[in-house]
């Protein structure tokens, strides 16, 4: 039998991706599973759960139902889980906003799900000792958190900025225990969000010029930045952020 070394694998590892019903969570957890992690699945939609399952491979692989912008829903979830080897925060929400169309609710409703969940779930993570030792936690922000400034995304870059300064406060906070805490930047994706957008055919052409590789990323690609920051061959990467934007940034 012939031993094959990979440093990104994630056999024997156990993996909890948020948002894993659609878009980069989605794609996520199937690369984690192709890579040989066992995977735990969370968001708020079942029956979306359910068909991430089955796209899956391998066995042992569970979802949970759970709403993270509520707290005692993350206080169940983190209950029902095993020790873990990693964690990749992936869910989020978009909103183009003109500043001056903004209201309180919409600030809520952004900064509960892109900010406020994925610290209160590290917060419950950490205080229950259900992150291993050396076990990595991954954030999906975005290039909008890094100074990519556009028009009407106030309130999704904001949250995202502050996504990424959590990230390095946390890394240092938990360096004790050996966990590491990255983030991932994408550009736009070819995701749900996206699609929900209100960008004419025409703008997204001209949107696309802006990419010097002249096209969106794919959530697979996220993913597979994902994998690499969960599996040993990351182990003294904590503290920083992967740009994946085709360039978009560069120019």
């Amino acid at each position: 039998m012939i031993f094959m070394y990979n440093p990104f694998s994630l056999e024997g590892k156990t993996i909890l991706v948020t948002g894993a019903s659609s878009g980069i969570g989605r794609a996520t957890a199937i690369e984690c599973s192709r890579m040989g992690a066992t995977v735990f699945c969370t968001a708020r939609n079942e029956p979306r759960l359910r068909e991430t399952l089955t796209m899956m491979e391998g066995e042992g692989h569970h979802f949970i139902v759970a709403d993270l912008t509520n707290e005692e829903d993350i206080i169940a979830l983190v209950e029902q889980l095993p020790q873990l080897d990693g964690v990749v925060c992936a869910a989020g929400v978009s909103a183009l906003k003109p500043i001056q169309t903004v209201k309180e609710q919409d600030i809520r409703t952004v900064f509960d799900t892109n900010y406020t969940a994925p610290v209160l779930l590290t917060k419950t993570l950490v205080k229950k000792r259900k992150l291993d030792p050396e076990s990595s936690i991954v954030f999906i922000s975005s290039i909008s958190g890094n100074g990519n400034i556009a028009t009407a995304l106030s309130l999704y870059g904001c949250s995202k900025s502050a996504l990424n300064s959590f990230a390095k406060y946390a890394a240092l906070e938990v360096a004790s225990r050996k966990i590491r805490c990255n983030t991932i930047c994408p550009g736009r994706i070819e995701t749900g969000l996206l699609q929900n957008q209100t960008m004419s055919a025409e703008d997204i052409e001209k949107d696309i010029a802006k990419y010097p590789l002249h096209r969106y990323g794919r959530p697979e690609e996220v993913a597979q930045a994902a994998v690499y920051l969960l599996s040993d061959a990351s182990k003294w990467i904590t503290g920083t952020s992967i740009t994946i934007d085709g360039g978009r940034t560069i120019v």
